[in-house]
């Protein structure tokens, strides 16, 4: 095994070389990572990587998204596209053997991957959707220039207890001929003392009318997906589904295990972002997800069994809040001497398991309303108290991503609970899809809270 290395995009030539030279067996999306500058990835030469072919491989699983789907079509497959409630509803549709789901809201990527070479947040600027709101706008450059994605066959989006930003970008999105099948997500609320209630995953709890009611709504999009797809799903069909669906939830959580909690920090911040995102949608495969899952798990548990790593063994253990809108600062975090233990990137409901001993639809009914931008934010705080006492964090790094509805006040919230639970320290940090210009701040800011870290250490 070769020691652990963060390589940039030049060092990663010769070690793709060297993986070839000793045998590396990739799958078809396979290749040296170079090559993804050709498709317009400008920020690749930024950014540094893990290198193992663990890594290589889920790199370029992420960078291939556009060819599978464009694949899955030419293969006589439906494609669903699945905005906003991210990790519902590609569970129905991959229970299906001819529909692929994906999320369009990943265009919110496109500025940073691409370093704003397209010109997406410009046309949603012309069609009055300003940099006021957060940058999932890129989608609707993405839907208008057809050139990120196949155009679906079926739109779907939830509203509701959604992002105030993504439903009115839905809505515009609709007005311009893409019609979406709208499914309500009502705002969880805590079960008053004289009405039923049942749990949920992560261990909210929720009214059994609110359960039902999204169950319902489940039922409407389930329907409609057999029309698209011109056959019935069965309940045994959709358990074994969810059954999947929960393979790779067991895969990611004993990743985030241990990585989070390893001695020396056996996997970067980077990938552990990327490979998070692959349990919302699957990217477009669900079986590669679990082989690429598959890989990262064997070289972690490697390394925490050869006890090698990252960063120095007294690196500040780092939880972090929200997605970024630009991959950077993940690097970033690093070099200011912290780690990555534990994380909270707005679809925790999206890597909890899902009941099986429950009718199907009423087991993703109770996963969707799980979701934590549907309820309280003092419910979403309280989770992540959770998360950082099982990963033993040190500090917080709450991305608020710009103009974003649901973060204007939520990280005051999320910053007073964790503040009187633990007294650790806690910061706020803005990044734009291009972070560049602000990267001396965001520094200062992420060093200052790793000294401030430090110093509680030495009391």
């Amino acid at each position: 095994m070769m020691a652990p290395r963060q390589l940039t995009l030049d060092e990663w030539e010769s070690r793709y070389t060297e993986l070839v030279a000793g045998g590396l067996r990739e799958p078809a999306y396979g290749g040296p990572l170079r090559r993804h500058l050709e498709d317009g990835d400008l920020r690749l030469p930024r950014l540094c990587y893990d290198n193992s072919a663990a890594a290589l491989r889920l790199w370029n699983f992420l960078l291939t998204e556009e060819d599978r789907l464009h694949a899955a079509r030419a293969a006589g497959k439906k494609i669903v596209g699945t905005m906003k409630d991210l990790g519902t509803v590609p569970v129905i549709a991959y229970a299906f053997p001819n529909l692929v789901a994906f999320y369009p809201d990943g265009a919110w990527w496109i500025p940073c991957v691409m370093e704003l070479s397209t010109g997406l947040l410009g046309i949603a600027d012309a069609l009055g959707i300003d940099e006021s709101f957060c940058p999932v706008r890129a989608m609707l450059g993405a839907f208008l220039t057809g050139e990120h994605f196949p155009i679906p066959d079926l739109l779907t989006c939830s509203v509701g207890a959604t992002c105030d930003d993504f439903s009115a970008i839905a809505q515009r999105l609709n007005g311009l001929g893409y019609p979406i099948l709208w499914w309500e997500m009502p705002a969880r609320r805590h079960p008053d003392s004289n009405e039923s209630s049942v749990s949920l995953p992560g261990g909210f709890v929720a009214p059994c009318d609110q359960v039902e009611l999204v169950a319902s709504e489940l039922e409407r999009i389930k329907e409609a997906l057999e029309r698209l797809a011109d056959m019935r799903l069965t309940d045994d069909d959709l358990a074994r589904g969810i059954a999947v669906a929960n393979h790779a939830r067991r895969q990611l959580a004993e990743l985030r295990r241990l990585v989070f909690t390893a001695e020396i920090c056996p996997m970067p911040a980077l990938e552990m972002l990327i490979a998070e995102m692959l349990a919302i949608h699957f990217c477009s495969d669900r079986e590669e997800t679990i082989q690429v899952f598959d890989d990262l798990l064997e070289e972690v548990r490697e390394r925490v069994r050869a006890n090698v790593g990252y960063f120095a063994g007294d690196a500040v253990r780092v939880f972090w809040v929200n997605p970024v809108a630009d991959l950077r600062a993940m690097n970033l975090l690093e070099e200011c001497g912290g780690r990555l233990c534990g994380t909270e990137y707005l679809f925790c409901h999206a890597l909890d398991e899902i009941p099986e001993d429950l009718p199907p639809i009423e087991a993703l009914a109770r996963m969707a309303l799980a979701d934590p931008m549907v309820g309280p934010s003092s419910d979403r705080a309280l989770r992540i108290c959770r998360d950082i006492e099982q990963f033993e964090a040190e500090a917080v790094v709450i991305a608020r991503i710009p103009g974003a509805s649901h973060c204007a006040y939520e990280g005051h919230i999320i910053h007073d609970v964790i503040q009187e639970r633990f007294g650790i320290p806690v910061t706020e940090i803005e990044v734009p899809p291009i972070s560049d210009a602000l990267r001396p701040t965001l520094r200062t800011r992420l060093e200052a809270v790793m000294e401030a870290a430090r110093a509680l250490r030495r009391r």
